[in-house]
């Protein structure tokens, strides 16, 4: 079943449940910051796994101790459920 494009007042309600999410260019955005360069990039290794295994891969770009991350879904043509739920299992990967 193709991902369906969610409306902007399911992305408002989604997003009070992500709080440290935000919406940036019409794509959910999170930038995290690591203690350095070997904690970051093990955190992208994890989430790699898990996008992976979703078939579903995350837009991003990391500068030594910070991981800046966007998720649409292109196949949507915007955010869809795919994205939040990726996210919640981001969010389940930090402390």
């Amino acid at each position: 079943m193709r991902p369906v494009k969610l409306t902007p007042s399911d992305i408002q309600q989604q997003l009070m449940q992500h709080p440290q999410w935000r919406l940036e260019q019409e794509k959910l955005s999170r930038s995290i910051v690591f203690k350095d360069f070997n904690e970051a990039f093990g955190f992208m290794s994890r989430v790699a796994l898990l996008a992976e295994a979703m078939n579903h891969h995350p837009e991003w770009f990391n500068v030594w101790n910070r991981v800046d991350i966007q998720l649409t879904t292109h196949d949507a043509g915007g955010i869809s459920a795919l994205d939040f739920e990726l996210a919640a299992k981001i969010d389940a990967l930090l402390p």
